[in-house]
Order: structure tokens, then C-alpha cells, then sequence
């Protein structure tokens, strides 16, 4: 008596081999997706700068010349709050954003470091994401040192 019999599996030298190019394959694939990360990172601190300075350009104008947080409010509620011509709380101009941005590389936004209106200045800390020099009104990012590229930030 003949019995017909079928293999329909897979033999493992088969099953190795697709394993070996997957790992191959996700070699390459893994790197790319850690690098376009890393740009989008980059092209959000460049977006939310160019952002912020235009706001700060545009409080400036509608202010007297005063910088942002020059008045009662500080930097962050000058931005996202409304004020009067002198910088207080009102009704007259703003808000000029809804809210302020995170810088993408520490995660963290709304603390800023380096105002100067008084005669010293707060020290960074790794809860600052951002930077506003109140003397010469230049707003950058924290940290554009680890970032690749542009240093004018």
C-alpha cells in the first residue's frame, strides 16, 4: 500500500535564510527612520524660531519699541496673553500666539532663561528650552549645539 504524503511546511534552512534578510534589511531600514526623526526636529525648533521672532518683532511695533515682558507681564504672557501700549494686561493688541512652543530637542517650552531686564540674569537650567536676551532682544533655542547645521539659531 502506497500512502501519498505532502510536505506543505517550511524546512528550517528555508525559515533561516528569510530571517537573515529581514535582520538585513531592517539593518538598513533603522537608521534612516533615527535620522529623518532627528531632522524633523531640527525643521520644528527652525520653525517655531522663525515664529517666535516674528511675534516679538511684531509686539515691538504695536509696543513702542518695548520688548516683550519690558512691561507687568512677563516674556511668555506678553506673547500669548493681551496687553495695552505699555506692556500691562488689556485688551488693545495680542494675543500673538495661543500658546508657547516646546523646544523639540529638551522637551520643555515655556521656561525661558537669560532675561535681562534687571541688571543680572537667572541661570540656564535643564528646565529652559529657550533663550531671550532682553538687552538685545535675540531669541534662540537651548541646546542648538547638539543640533547638526545652521548655528544661527
Amino acid at each position: 500500500m502506497k500512502t501519498n504524503r505532502s510536505n506543505k511546511g517550511f524546512t528550517l534552512v528555508e525559515i533561516l535564510i528569510v530571517v537573515v534578510i529581514l535582520g538585513i534589511l531592517a539593518a538598513i531600514v533603522i537608521p534612516q527612520f533615527s535620522q529623518a526623526s532627528s531632522e524633523a526636529r531640527v525643521s520644528s525648533i527652525k520653525s517655531n524660531l522663525q515664529m517666535v521672532r516674528s511675534q516679538i518683532e511684531l509686539y515691538k511695533i504695536q509696543h513702542n519699541e518695548a520688548l516683550p515682558g519690558a512691561g507687568t507681564l512677563d516674556f511668555v504672557d506678553a506673547l500669548t496673553l493681551q496687553s495695552d501700549i505699555d506692556g500691562a494686561t488689556g485688551t488693545d493688541y495680542g494675543p500673538y500666539m495661543q500658546k508657547f512652543p516646546v523646544n523639540a530637542i529638551l522637551d520643555v517650552g515655556s521656561v525661558i532663561g537669560e532675561i535681562v531686564y534687571g541688571t543680572t540674569a537667572p541661570a540656564v537650567t535643564a528646565d529652559m528650552g529657550w533663550n531671550f536676551n532682553s538687552t538685545t532682544g535675540v531669541f534662540t533655542a537651548l541646546n542648538a549645539a547638539a543640533l547638526p547645521g545652521d548655528e544661527d539659531w
